[in-house]
């Protein structure tokens, strides 16, 4: 008889994509990962990808990967800048991570063109506007 495993689930962890302007006035968009969490959530793996297609032609970025060794309760650490011209892609960024010994993993995908000013929210614990996965 085969056992049906439950997958646990990702709670109060997300990822938002942040505009700031820097000191030469320029906007820079930038990519976090937020554990809105009273615990922190540790040796954290993010693979980052854009893929779609433009014009019927197909594109797809490098995929980037990076580590995160502790996620503080209710803070938010940098994953990577974004540049502009590929938001007309799907930008997807697989997160997993270990709370007490246990795996949690998910994606989480902006469609294309939803990284737009219209969108943009206040962010509390980035302290500024970006555009937060829901």
């Amino acid at each position: 008889m085969k056992k049906d495993i439950k997958k646990p689930q990702v709670k109060n962890v997300t990822v938002a994509i942040a505009k700031k302007t820097n000191e030469l006035n320029v906007d820079e968009w930038s990519v976090y990962l937020i554990n809105q969490n009273n615990f922190k959530i540790e040796n954290t793996l993010v693979a980052s990808t854009g893929y779609g297609e433009t014009a019927g032609e197909i594109q797809k970025t490098s995929t980037l990967r990076h580590f995160l060794e502790t996620i503080n309760p209710h803070s938010a650490t940098l994953i990577e800048p974004i540049a502009e011209d590929i938001f007309h892609l799907n930008n997807e960024y697989w997160v997993s991570y270990y709370v007490e010994g246990t795996l949690f993993d998910k994606r989480f995908i902006f469609l294309p063109d939803s990284i737009k000013d219209e969108n943009l929210t206040y962010i509390k614990e980035l302290d500024t506007k970006g555009i937060l996965h829901s």
